[in-house]
């Protein structure tokens, strides 16, 4: 009784009434916690760390409630008595926190979705997920019965409400009476949380947990999201450890040199070399398939026992395979990146997304030299990701969803046309340029493996909207197919078709930037033109375009960070991964990480169980990692977005 008492004693100044925001932001996110911690329970470090994170979590959740309650505090301390005490007021709070319950209840289903599908909490793909609305809500309302949670989050915020509005605490608070010199006072005590909070509270100056999971479950999501807006760049030169300009290109051109490349000046561009090749030159013709989150572990070869791919397995017999090929990042817009300008991973957003990204040097630029037509094919609608301005603003011909007619496609999802669809395109296409006797390069990405995984019934033997391994055995079916029909046209025995994955399918592991998920499949196949045959060499996404070049036996002029795998020695193995904030460097079964505020880490990796362990920092694997990263974010970026000369700049394009 005493404490009721006091309880409606501090509910005597109606600002008290700002606890009735705080307490369902507060009770959600302890429940959201302790149900997204269930998800990955053995995976977490431990009983007090996560007890921890959830400390770190309900302080994180104090700071974004001081936001949210700014209005409703300017409101209670300026509003005069005689309305506060009306009919109508009791009526508008009766429904103002209802909504306030709604509202958290809403967003707890969504990071519960956003978890599900990514495995962190909000983020900058929240951020950006917001401008491309048409295929996120399409992609929502398809993989989830959407109405039903609406309508069960809306009667459980009402039940909440209305148990909150019947107690004496809330009729106390309904019928208090303070002056407007005692409101203020208290309205600038609590104004000032948010601002304090504003200028000392950080998603960078977090305390830092070794377990990826608990870092993330120690964040708001509504906190991340506002703080992903306001950071989605990040000059490298600002947040992370440099070196000396000389030592760190001396090192990286030590990294990027191959026996038959010579580099062109002392300054300027630090990789820009020439490339001669020994082979005999060839011009044929390259389909590369782009697969949407395509696992190397999806492949029986990779030890998969599901059978997801048989095609692609029977495939691998018949080609150039790459058993040890890491992708850059853990986005399409990274996979692209990677494979078309052969960079690394450089902090903030993806250069596929910056402003200013035209007329670089590009896997295309290479091709073009050579007289091949260069395509972008596409089975969603480009604008989402920028890509049609990047691939359109670097010499590629755009063909997507947007661009081609709907006549003779049989299937459509939120992200676009089925797989099988968007192959007619690219048959077509190819028809066109041969009958033209133009040789061509076309970058297929595909998009039937990603949620809501929906397909054409009947192709196989796994219902559409079952899930990822229906999706990737559609895909498989889809490009084994693709083939199928290319093997009677009179252009396939001078053709190289690629099969690589843009990431996987899940980024999400203990730490980081778990090695293990950024393994994706690389194959190359040319019955005719390319032997059979698998290399084991630790390599990155960086070095396909280099590879595929030195396989057609070109020389040229080159700006690509990355090598061709054929030619290097074992000990020269290395992979870039990264996050859109995490840079790592992976060689030797050693991962050195750079993060923002000049952090350092460094891990060792056990291929064997897939786990890492902090390790002391190694000084020539740290400074290898700032050459290649500091040299990077310098060429393509002097300010958040902006690309600079000796990007775009050397060599006949």
């Amino acid at each position: 009784m005493n404490t009721i008492g006091t309880a409606r004693g501090l509910m005597r100044n109606r600002l008290a009434g700002v606890a009735f925001i705080f307490l369902p932001i507060l009770l959600s996110g302890l429940v959201l916690r302790i149900a997204l911690a269930t998800t990955v329970w053995q995976e977490l470090g431990g009983f007090i760390s996560l007890l921890a994170a959830l400390a770190v979590g309900l302080f994180h959740d104090l700071v974004f409630a001081s936001y949210l309650a700014i209005p409703a505090v300017l409101y209670l301390a300026l509003v005069p008595q005689r309305l506060f005490a009306s009919k109508a007021q009791r009526i508008a709070s009766w429904i103002f926190f209802a909504c306030v319950w709604w509202f958290v209840f809403f967003q707890a289903a969504a990071e519960w979705i956003f978890w599900d599908e990514f495995g962190v909490r909000f983020n900058f793909i929240a951020v950006d997920y917001l401008v491309y609305t048409t295929e996120v809500i399409d992609n929502i309302l398809q993989s989830y019965p959407v109405g039903r949670i609406v309508a069960s989050i809306a009667a459980i915020a009402l039940i909440a409400n209305g148990f909150c509005c019947r107690t004496a605490i809330y009729k106390a608070w309904l019928n208090s009476d303070s002056r407007f010199l005692q409101r203020r006072g208290i309205a600038i005590a609590m104004l000032s949380v948010p601002v304090l909070a504003t200028a000392f509270v950080s998603q960078s100056g977090m305390p830092h947990f070794d377990n990826r999971y608990e870092q993330e479950l120690a964040k708001n999501g509504q906190y991340s999201f506002f703080a992903a807006f306001r950071n989605n760049d990040l000059p490298y030169r600002d947040f992370y450890d440099t070196a000396p300009g000389e030592e760190a290109m001396s090192r990286l051109r030590m990294m990027v040199s191959e026996r038959r490349s010579l580099f062109l000046g002392s300054g300027g561009n630090p990789v820009r070399r020439k490339i001669t090749s020994a082979k005999e030159t060839i011009r044929p013709n390259v389909i590369q398939i782009t697969v949407e989150s395509l696992n190397a572990d999806f492949m029986s070869r990779f030890g998969n026992t599901q059978g997801l791919t048989p095609r692609l397995d029977e495939l691998a017999k018949e080609s150039l395979v790459f058993n040890n090929f890491m992708a850059t990042g853990t986005r399409t817009v990274r996979g692209m990146e990677a494979l078309t300008l052969s960079v690394p991973p450089t902090p903030g957003r993806s250069i596929v997304k910056r402003p200013d990204n035209t007329n670089l040097f590009t896997i295309g630029t290479v091709f073009r030299a050579n007289g091949y037509k260069t395509s972008f094919i596409y089975g969603g609608r480009g604008y989402f990701d920028n890509m049609n301005a990047f691939f359109g603003g670097n010499g590629f011909e755009i063909h997507d969803q947007a661009s081609e007619p709907d006549e003779g496609v049989e299937f459509t999802n939120a992200w676009g046309v089925s797989d099988e669809d968007l192959y007619k395109w690219v048959l077509a296409e190819a028809d066109k340029s041969a009958a033209a006797g133009e040789p061509f390069y076309q970058f297929v990405m595909t998009t039937s493996n990603h949620r809501p995984y929906t397909f054409p019934e009947g192709r196989i033997d796994m219902p559409s909207h079952s899930g990822r391994a229906a999706a990737i055995k559609y895909t498989d079916y889809a490009i084994g197919k693709l083939l199928d029909e290319a093997r009677s046209k009179p252009w396939f025995d001078n053709t190289i078709f690629v099969i690589v994955g843009d990431h996987c399918a899940s980024s999400a592991g203990k730490t980081d930037v778990p090695v293990n998920n950024y393994h994706v499949p690389l194959l190359v196949y040319a019955p005719g033109i390319i032997a059979p045959h698998e290399i084991d060499t630790l390599s990155s996404q960086i070095d396909y375009a280099p590879t595929l070049f030195e396989l057609m036996g070109w020389s040229y002029v080159s700006e690509f960070y990355g090598k061709d795998i054929l030619a290097m020695r074992p000990e020269e193995g290395r992979a870039l991964v990264g996050t859109y904030q995490s840079l790592g460097l992976y060689r030797n079964n050693k991962l050195t990480l750079l993060k923002p505020l000049h952090v350092a880490e460094s891990y060792v990796y056990d291929p064997s169980t897939k786990t890492q362990a902090r390790s002391k920092l190694d000084a020539n694997e740290y400074l290898d990692a700032i050459a290649y990263y500091q040299s990077a974010a310098d060429g393509v970026a002097t300010e958040p977005g902006a690309l600079v000369s000796w990007a775009t700049a050397g060599s006949a394009r």
